[in-house]
């Protein structure tokens, strides 16, 4: 069997979302600490692995629909060229290990990476069939990623930060359903027959999911920037420009069509590289200078 195809099956294109858990210690002022930076790493490599895990299962249970998909047919898995049966035994490799891994850092994320994991094989073998709970599962990975940091570093994750990745989670995984069928309905496919859940879904009622999800993110973080005591207020109120810009920039890519695999939308848009970039620095500003 090709080494490539298994690599593929990891979907390490998907591990750019576990660069999440440098969010919380960013945002406390401490991820350049040695020993903070050491276990973001851990946290790091560790969601990859139990990620990584979930993509084999998920695969696995998804191969027949998987092959009626335009893209998703072309999945090792799927298109014949890694065996459901080795996919499992590398899943529970990677499983195991990720505990494993996690266990070097603060037990706290031990206790993430769990319920991670429990979360998201509910999804694999039932939630993701039940509209809204397929929603907020899938958001709930990415808050947890954020969290991971927090809880490998034993940083203390404010309210704030909760409520901003947990709608600002949301604001992508709304988008990446709206996309998915809007291409779906566009190239004639059936909706049902590669991911059932979609049938309960309307473009119009994912709108406005993603819709509201864009709008409390950016209301919750523009009350962030104006009520948080810092040293440089003026750059943290200018983060809010960028902030903002990106998650425009970022609806215009769900608009049309292209939030399906919301870490590849990103890596290829130059102006939403950019505007991180400009958030990241303005907050750098503000908790490293």
């Amino acid at each position: 069997m090709a080494i490539p195809a298994l690599v593929k099956a990891l979907r390490p294109k998907q591990w750019a979302k576990n660069v999440l858990v440098v969010a919380a210690p960013f945002a406390a002022g401490r991820l350049f600490e040695p020993s903070v930076a050491a276990n973001v790493a851990v946290a790091f490599v560790a969601f990859c692995l139990a990620s990584s895990a979930v993509y084999l299962l998920n695969d696995v249970r998804d191969a027949p629909k998987d092959r009626l998909h335009p893209e998703k047919k072309n999945r090792p898995i799927a298109s014949g060229q890694v065996a459901p049966s080795t996919a499992v035994v590398l899943a529970v490799v990677a499983l195991v290990a990720s505990l494993a891994l996690s266990t070097l850092a603060e037990p706290a994320l031990l206790w993430v990476i769990v319920t991670y994991l429990v979360l998201q094989l509910l999804y694999v073998f039932w939630l993701k069939n039940q509209p809204v709970l397929d929603l907020a599962v899938i958001a709930s990975g990415f808050l947890l990623r954020a969290l991971a940091g927090g809880a490998a570093t034993d940083i203390a994750i404010s309210d704030w930060f909760l409520l901003v990745a947990g709608f600002g989670s949301l604001f992508v995984v709304a988008g990446k359903r709206y996309s998915e069928l809007v291409t779906l309905e566009a190239e004639g496919g059936e909706v049902g027959q590669t991911r059932s859940s979609l049938l309960s879904y309307t473009s119009t009622y994912l709108r406005f999911v993603w819709t509201v999800a864009a709008a409390v993110t950016v209301m919750v973080y523009g009350l962030w920037v104006i009520t948080v005591p810092r040293e440089s207020t003026t750059a943290t109120l200018i983060s809010l420009v960028p902030f903002t810009l990106g998650l425009l920039v970022y609806a215009l890519v769900i608009d049309s069509g292209k939030g399906g695999e919301p870490e590849t939308a990103i890596l290829r848009n130059p102006t939403l590289l950019a505007l991180g970039a400009l958030w990241v620095i303005s907050l750098g500003v503000t908790l490293y200078v």
